[in-house]
């Protein structure tokens, strides 16, 4: 077993095109003995946004606080703190933080290890 808390994981910024006012923390991974998914968490700053991607498999999050959207091609969804989201495979998508939101929002994503 393995036991960590957030405020243990290292916080790096994103260099991915088109990621704003965005930091990555990776509490679990391969590194960990994590034998097929990690965790991330994304924390996004007001006015920021991660960029809009997609890959061949399927992305689980979870909204550990905040407000903001997920964005695909052809519409958005609001989400907020306790939401869980499914985003398919190939399935383009962008989560956002619009300005003027008083805080940051926080997601946990759940990708396979050796996309991280």
């Amino acid at each position: 077993m393995y036991i960590t808390s957030l405020d243990k994981a290292e916080k790096s910024i994103p260099t991915m095109p088109g990621a704003t006012g965005v930091t990555k923390q990776v509490p679990i991974s391969a590194g960990d003995g994590a034998p097929n998914y990690c965790f991330r968490v994304f924390t996004i700053e007001p006015g920021g946004n991660t960029p809009f991607h997609s890959h061949p498999f399927e992305h689980l999050n979870y909204v550990i606080s905040g407000q903001g959207l997920l964005v695909g091609e052809n519409d958005e969804h609001a989400i907020g703190k306790g939401d869980f989201c499914l985003v398919l495979p190939g399935e383009k998508h962008q989560y956002k933080n619009p300005q003027g939101n008083l805080e940051a929002l926080a997601v946990i994503c759940a990708v396979p290890v050796n996309y991280e």
